[in-house]
This record gives C-alpha cells, sequence and structure tokens, in this order.
C-alpha cells in the first residue's frame, strides 16, 4: 500500500493541483485527503464526462490536472476523452479504479464486463496506461512516465488502480453550504434575432482579459466565421462539455473572464454540470446559453427546452446572477460589464443560419495551443 500524501506531494511537484472527478471506494482515501489538503482544489464532477471536461480547461489554463472516478463510469467519459482531449491534444492524469478485476476476487455483479475490458478499453482509444503503484518508491518512475508521455503525445495517461492500493485515510473536512435563491421568473422574452447577431454582440463588447469557449455545431462555426481571434475556443466535439471546460479554465485563471457560449441542446445534455458550476461560483464565469428549442446543427429536430426554465434551473442549482434576454443589446450590455459574480444569461434567440457557416481551417489542436500561449503570454 501506498501513502496517499506521498502520491500527492510527488504530482504537485510536477504541477498537479487540480483533483476532479467522482468517488469509487477504492479511491476514497486517495480522494479524501486532496479534500482535506489546504494546497490542492478537489471539484466534484456530476459525472465522469464533467470531470474529464474541467480537467482539460484546468489544463488549458496552465494548470496539471487529474480526472478520477471509478471504471465503471469510463463509459461516460469516452466522449470527451475521443473528442476532446484527443482531438485537441490536451494531456490529462486519469486516475481509474479497477472494479472486476479479472485478476482479483469476485465483485459485484456490474463489475463483470467493465472489470476485464477496461484497459482495453484505454488501449483502443489510445490512451496510455498502467497500473497505479502499489509502494511509495515505485510513485516518482510512476509520475514521471504518465508525464513524459503526455508532453510528448498531449495525450492523456491512466493510472489503474486495484483494491487496496491506498493507505486509509477518513475525511475530516466537511462541504461548505451554499446558499441559493430560487426565484420565480416570468414569461421568458419572444426571441427577436438569430445566433449570429447575438454573437457578434459577445465580439463586439468582450474585454482585453476575456477568453471566449463556444459550444460544438453552428455556435463555434458562427463565431469563427465573424472573426478568429486567439482569445476563442471552438469546441468541436463533446457536446455538452462546453461549461464544464469552461469551469476549469475560470477555476485556473482568476484573473481572466471566462465566456461560455452554450446551446440549449447541448445544456440539456449535461445538465448535471449547471448544479457544478453553481457550487463552485467561479466570480469570473459568464454562461451565455443560446437557445432556439433545436438541435440546430444536427437538422432541425426540437430540443425539450420549450418545455423548461433553464433560468429556475440555473438559480435553483446556485447560480448567484442569472438573466434571461432577447436583443443583441441587451447581451452586449451584460458582456460590457466588468465581471462581479457567476452569471447565467438565458438568450432567446431565433432558429435559422446565416448561409453556410464556415468551419475553422485551423485545427483543434492549434486552437488549444494558440489558447495555451495567449494565456501564457498574458494578451
Amino acid at each position: 500500500m501506498i501513502d496517499a500524501d506521498c502520491f500527492l506531494a510527488e504530482a504537485l511537484e510536477r504541477g498537479f493541483s487540480l483533483y476532479t472527478g467522482v468517488p469509487c471506494s477504492y479511491l476514497k482515501p486517495f480522494i479524501n485527503r486532496v479534500i482535506d489538503s489546504d494546497i490542492l482544489r478537489y471539484v466534484g464532477a456530476a459525472n465522469e464526462g464533467d470531470a474529464i471536461a474541467i480537467a482539460a480547461g484546468a489544463q488549458l489554463g496552465g494548470t496539471r490536472a487529474v480526472a478520477l472516478f471509478q471504471n465503471s463510469g469510463l463509459g461516460n467519459a469516452v466522449n470527451p476523452l475521443t473528442s476532446l482531449t484527443d482531438t485537441s491534444q490536451i494531456p490529462v492524469l486519469l486516475i481509474t479504479s479497477l472494479r472486476g478485476d479479472p485478476e482479483g476476487a469476485p465483485d459485484e455483479p456490474q463489475h463483470g464486463l467493465m472489470g476485464p475490458i477496461t484497459c482495453q478499453m484505454l488501449e483502443l482509444m489510445g490512451i496510455g496506461w498502467e497500473h497505479f503503484p502499489v509502494e511509495d518508491k515505485l510513485i516518482p518512475a510512476a509520475l514521471t512516465r504518465a508525464c513524459e508521455h503526455m508532453d510528448e503525445t498531449g495525450k492523456p495517461y491512466a493510472l489503474v488502480m486495484r483494491k487496496g492500493t491506498v493507505e486509509p485515510a477518513e475525511l475530516r473536512s466537511s462541504p461548505e453550504p451554499r446558499d441559493r435563491k430560487p426565484i420565480a421568473f416570468a414569461q421568458p422574452p419572444e426571441p427577436t434575432t438569430t445566433r449570429a447577431e447575438m454573437l457578434r454582440a459577445v465580439q463586439d463588447h468582450l474585454q482585453p482579459n476575456d477568453i471566449v469557449v463556444a459550444t460544438t455545431g453552428y455556435t463555434g462555426r458562427e463565431l469563427y466565421g465573424l472573426g478568429d481571434h486567439a482569445n476563442q475556443f471552438y469546441l468541436v466535439g463533446a457536446m455538452g462539455c462546453a461549461s464544464s471546460l469552461g469551469l476549469g479554465l475560470a477555476l485556473t485563471r482568476p484573473e481572466r473572464r471566462i465566456i461560455v457560449v452554450d446551446g440549449d441542446g447541448a445544456a440539456l445534455m449535461r445538465l448535471g454540470a449547471l448544479a457544478t458550476i453553481g457550487y463552485q461560483r467561479p466570480k469570473n464565469l459568464l454562461h451565455i446559453l443560446l437557445d432556439n428549442g433545436i438541435h440546430e446543427s444536427t437538422g432541425g429536430q426540437s430540443t425539450v427546452s420549450h418545455s423548461i426554465d433553464f433560468r429556475s434551473i440555473a438559480a435553483g442549482c446556485g447560480y448567484p446572477e442569472v438573466s434571461g434576454i432577447a436583443t443583441p443589446d441587451q447581451l452586449g450590455a451584460i458582456v460590457n460589464k466588468s465581471a462581479s459574480d457567476l452569471h447565467f444569461v438565458h438568450v432567446a434567440i431565433l432558429p435559422g443560419i446565416q448561409g453556410n457557416p464556415p468551419r475553422p481551417s485551423i485545427t483543434p489542436a492549434e486552437v488549444a495551443a494558440r489558447l495555451r500561449a495567449h494565456l501564457s503570454l498574458g494578451n
């Protein structure tokens, strides 16, 4: 067995200071020591895919991050692992438990399939891996191999933890309570314009330190078509992960304002992300949701946004500021203000695109590298 603090200290020396994930009994002592630490940050994610996106955002912000979860949830992480971290070459250190270990004692029936195929799945996704070190003296070499792999390939690396690897450690701290103020909102305003006009309002009112994260589909393509800039990140896959990636960026770069431009279909796909963001409450995150009631870039099929109130959901999740608007001038005024607190803005828009929005000629990996350089230069 290893001492969790020994691993965490070695990892911190290599820059790993943000941990995010979903608990597992095998990982319990490890997660507890991170939560109790005064120098490490733990972000509890709603699901494993969100954890990958949060860690990816932290990596873009210049902070090495770890995503950790039970292997039964590896399937939830497949999409962002294959269409975000791989596509954009964002290296994230993964720690996954090995429930249903084919070489271990019998486990619960739900782990009967995933246990034997966990490492095969990692290999199919092109993710290098090794078993989590079982002795303190083996930790430095394992972390060195992980970092060298991630630095050379730009891809994640996984440490697969077997049962009984880490010495027990009980949680000493308690979660910090968060107040919330559910609000009864009036009927949302009727849409008056299209997504492109709203994106132009965002671009026209940006401040020098702003970073924009655009969700996948026409949002990123139209933003690119209006003007490509180093402070813009286009999510080309990992639908629903824009807000979690923005959270990771916001937590690691508090001096920057992070503006996430989301969509109704994407937000609905990973609605639990709002609860995580509402609890973390980064004051420098502006979450804009453009709602036209359809999955426009995949054929115009309806979402269920017409039957729910995103504003009430955001308020109930703990967003301290919530707005509902329908004109570019209103959105421009919000973007033009200095960041004061976490803010959710529901924007009613009309369906429709202008022409055939261009696809970025710059690759996703180049977009990510350009943003990292932009942030490191302090532009």
